[in-house]
């Protein structure tokens, strides 16, 4: 199947093709004519997959065939992270360049200055995180009662950054009567309430499960003592077949440091987390995506909804505590259907989380035996505290990871997301 089989206009399949886009994802297929028959949705998909294309594509057209131009927001998309949201907008730019729609983002941690301006002019499409949206609205700059659309992206990964309690905030000043497009990864309960609450009769569309990787990824463990994490690292980027490598650590701390010690051995390296500004986010991520660095570390919030075309290689210096967050983060690569390599550090305190991830996923990772710098026989976990999933009250949103992120959200101060 290809777009011209999906009853699109004119001017998105130019623009389409001119992106030299053919033949669409599975997510792609199914979910376009759903959307175009105005009917709510309800995604279950990875980024990777094609979504922002499954709601984006149907959205211009249905805009664009309206007959009544009628003036304000008409379509409002909810992402949780700026990087995303910005993703998005680019999206909208490219699929509708000769519609004549008109879209723009806001997002916080930054002057809101410019994002104002925008909306004076006038938009049909707005992209918003949820702080600076409830911040703009409080202000007066948003009205939303010509409304049609709403798109609730990442619904899980709002509750994992602590924003569901600003989405429903944003939801009970919508009108009543409008389209609904919800997508998450996962379906924890509180967000299954949520779509219930939001979606009528829905169609249910579905794509790469959570507990399923992507067959193209090549994995592989390296079981390593912690203290050699670094050296392992050096190690392995001095192959050449490493292009470009997407590294994950749990803190914004381990970011830094492990730039400091790439930085050392005149790798061109730099980290993006939430201590990082927009800008400096912003010209990481671009360095990257152009090839003047060869190394982004990130720490998984702020690396939700990169889409990087060509990552050879994500590296999991640390496993998350999670598991599901493993498919999101080997997910960066192999994209499009792309192959893609995925190498993980494992220590003697990580075992528990390789052995959680291995049941998720469903088959035994891989392991690389000869490496210089093999996990020591003898190693025992380091004596701590308690981790997560080790506490009876443990619940899985409530993770090391994710509170590290947390605080980084707090520490943006009054521009919060």
């Amino acid at each position: 199947m290809d777009f011209n089989n999906l009853g699109l206009i004119e001017p998105i399949l130019k623009a389409l093709s001119q992106q030299g886009y053919s033949n669409p994802t599975p997510i792609q297929q199914q979910a376009i004519p759903i959307v175009l028959k105005q009917q709510d949705l309800l995604g279950c998909a990875q980024t990777g997959t094609g979504k922002t294309a499954a709601f984006a594509i149907p959205i211009l057209q249905l805009l664009y065939q309206q007959k009544q131009h009628v003036p304000g927001i008409k379509v409002l998309i909810l992402t949780p992270t700026r990087e995303l949201a910005i993703q998005i907008n680019e999206s909208f730019a490219a699929y509708g360049e000769y519609t004549g729609i008109t879209h723009t983002v806001i997002f916080g941690g930054v002057s809101q200055l410019h994002q104002t301006v925008a909306l004076k002019k006038g938009v049909d499409v707005l992209i918003a995180t949820p702080g600076r949206l409830l911040d703009l609205m409080s202000q007066g700059f948003i009205n939303l009662r010509h409304l049609q659309i709403f798109v609730l992206d990442e619904a899980d990964r709002m509750l994992d950054m602590g924003f569901i309690h600003d989405v429903k905030k944003v939801i009970v000043r919508l009108p009543e009567k409008k389209q609904t497009l919800f997508f998450s990864a996962t379906m924890p309960p509180e967000i299954q309430k949520l779509a219930n609450v939001l979606l009528t009769k829905p169609a249910k569309v579905e794509v790469t499960p959570v507990s399923s990787t992507v067959d193209a990824i090549e994995q592989s463990l390296y079981y390593v003592d912690k203290q050699d994490k670094n050296k392992l690292l050096l190690h392995l980027l001095k192959n050449d077949e490493i292009v470009t490598a997407l590294v994950f650590t749990r803190t914004k701390h381990g970011a830094d440091k492990v730039v400091k010690v790439l930085h050392h051995e005149n790798i061109t390296a730099a980290a993006i987390h939430g201590n990082k500004s927009q800008n400096a986010r912003q010209n990481a991520l671009s360095n990257f995506k152009n090839g003047k660095l060869r190394v982004l570390v990130a720490t998984d919030i702020a690396a939700r909804g990169i889409d990087i075309d060509d990552l050879s290689h994500v590296i999991n210096f640390e496993l998350p505590e999670v598991p599901e967050t493993y498919v999101h983060r080997i997910g960066r690569t192999g994209r499009a259907g792309n192959t893609g390599i995925a190498l993980s550090f494992c220590d003697a305190d990580e075992k528990l989380e390789l052995r959680d991830i291995q049941k998720l996923i469903g088959k035994t990772i891989p392991q690389i035996a000869g490496h210089p710098y093999l996990l020591s026989p003898n190693a025992q976990p380091q004596a701590s505290a308690p981790k997560p999933h080790q506490r009876s009250n443990f619940k899985s949103r409530g993770n090391n990871s994710n509170s590290q992120d947390r605080n980084g959200r707090r520490s943006y101060g009054a521009h919060r997301n």
